[in-house]
């Protein structure tokens, strides 16, 4: 059998419908994975593909949009099937039909909803991936713990194994010492976190719902996923005025955002390399001088 036709009889034995998939076209898929559009029937799905290795990757992908469509306010695609060959990984969710215009007084005010949803402790049933590089989500009571062990430390790890200098190494040890220091007797809810919140996860359907798709899904800091979308920008002043006005920043967040957004960076330097290693040290060197 040929890769489409796996991935046919996968959609017949999850929807319970029989039908030709009758085409399919490529469409960007950013750096980790290739994608497609295709239709199956009279059904529009989008489909992410993967070599045989990425089927876990997908696996955990799936089950964080289930999770993130406990959230009313905003669009998510809902996942289909999951499935592998010899070759390669598939997911299969349904078609948003993106590219329209909507609100983003809508997607403030529906993030701040999706974060209302809470847990009573920090982190996730199961890891996933942020990019291609595991996220270890293993819950932990303590926020700061979890920040220090399953995020920062777990990066700086890699980063040491990927040849990073010794400047970058010696502070970003010394901030997993010092940076609690930063919370000031904040200590957040576990809310619900898309975990990898960049505008290219954000759009709006045809009809201007505001939709969030590519997941790295946790519980943790509504401010981590506040912070990343400052990381490269996208988001106007109605989006963070709608966020504000529903649930306002707390005090202490505009420090918080430089130690929530190096752990993008440093992922982006395990990921890449190149000029995101010195970027990482010069947001390390600011958070430790509000230390001192």
């Amino acid at each position: 059998m040929s890769l489409w036709e796996y991935i046919q009889a996968d959609i017949e034995s999850a929807t319970g419908v029989t039908a030709g998939l009758d085409q399919h076209g490529s469409v960007g898929g950013g750096c980790i994975n290739q994608a497609a559009r295709i239709r199956y029937g009279d059904t529009s799905y989008f489909v992410k593909l993967n070599s045989a290795s990425g089927h876990d990757m997908f696996a955990a992908e799936a089950q964080g949009l289930g999770e993130l469509s406990r959230c009313k306010a905003l669009k998510i695609p809902a996942p289909v099937c999951v499935g592998s060959d010899n070759q390669s990984a598939w997911l299969v969710m349904e078609d948003l039909a993106l590219g329209g215009h909507g609100s983003a007084v809508a997607l403030g005010e529906g993030l701040a909803s999706m974060h209302r949803i809470t847990r009573d402790r920090y982190g996730w049933d199961i890891d996933n991936t942020i990019g291609s590089t595991l996220q270890e989500n293993a819950w932990a009571d303590n926020w700061i713990d979890f920040w220090r062990e399953r995020r920062l430390g777990f990066q700086l790890e890699l980063a040491g194994r990927h040849g990073a200098g010794s400047g970058l190494m010696s502070k970003g040890e010394l901030l997993l010492e010092e940076f609690p220091a930063l919370f000031d007797g904040h200590i957040p809810e576990a809310s619900l976190l898309h975990g990898d919140l960049w505008s290219g996860n954000q759009a709006y359907t045809v009809t201007g719902e505001p939709a969030i798709y590519d997941p790295a899904v946790y519980y943790g800091d509504r401010e981590a996923d506040i912070a990343m979308t400052e990381l490269f920008g996208g988001f106007g002043r109605d989006f963070y005025n709608a966020y504000n006005n529903a649930w306002p920043m707390d005090t202490g967040y505009a420090v918080r955002t430089t130690l929530y957004n190096l752990y993008h960076i440093l992922n982006h330097y395990n990921m890449f390399g190149g000029g995101y290693g010195s970027q990482a040290q010069r947001m390390i060197e600011s958070l430790l001088s509000e230390l001192r």
